[in-house]
């Protein structure tokens, strides 16, 4: 991404490729992500990597769960990674192809491939990747990488992160075995599952809205409908 960009030019751009309007509960998820993103890739230490695009795929489905029509998230996140000057395309193959690596690994095996003790023909040019941030001392950790990496533990064996001692046990692993600051991976993680909670939450009022407002018009169009007769009756008289 071209460095001189602002935020506001990124948030132009979005909005001149996705021109509908977005669902209210949803439009402070998506500008919170693309301004996240925005200043990740202007930062001179932040490189693109899978683990990354899969952390940013899964943070929008999750986030983006339920969101209609089907046909406006697809244009929303095609939007947010161009408006970033780059490819939706490269986040959704490599997302894909790392979740089809955690399909068909255990937790255990998961966790021996991200510390690079256990390898595979096929995966050869993603673990250089876990590598080269591995001896990185300039990496830029985000957020988004740590749900990428939760993302991929989830995907091998949900049981890695369904309790805390367990869950911080596999991340204490992979924390060490890249050389990411543990704490932080905790908190980023601990908020990213409070935040799917509260967002749940609010998918479930806006269900309630959603349907409160159907009834309320329903009636009226029974009301309205209904009038033409009366006054048919009436005029009859």
């Amino acid at each position: 991404m071209n460095n001189n960009r602002t935020v506001s030019d990124t948030k132009r751009s979005f909005y001149t490729i996705h021109t509908r309007p977005i669902n209210s509960i949803y439009r402070r998820v998506v500008e919170e992500l693309m301004v996240e993103m925005h200043l990740l890739s202007a930062n001179a230490d932040f490189q693109y990597d899978p683990i990354y695009a899969l952390g940013v795929v899964t943070a929008f489905d999750r986030f983006m769960l339920g969101y209609a029509p089907e046909a406006d998230r697809v244009s929303i996140f095609n939007a947010l990674c161009k408006s970033l000057e780059d490819d939706p395309e490269r986040y959704k193959q490599d997302a894909q192809r790392l979740e089809s690596l955690a399909d068909r690994l255990s937790g255990q095996e998961l966790l021996s491939w991200l510390d690079r003790s256990t390898s595979f023909e096929d995966t050869a040019d993603l673990q250089a990747s876990l590598g080269a941030i591995a001896s990185n001392p300039q990496f830029k950790y985000s957020r988004l990488f740590a749900i990428g990496l939760f993302s991929l533990l989830e995907k091998a064996d949900p049981n890695l992160v369904k309790d805390q001692e367990t869950r911080n046990n596999a991340i204490a692993k992979v924390s060490a075995a890249l050389h990411l600051p543990e704490d932080k991976v905790s908190k980023d993680l601990d908020l990213y599952r409070s935040n799917l909670e509260k967002m749940a939450q609010a998918r479930i009022v806006l269900q309630d809205v959603i349907q409160a407002e159907r009834k309320k018009r329903e009636k009226r169009e029974t009301k309205v409908t209904a009038s033409p007769s009366a006054d048919s009756s009436d005029s009859s008289n």
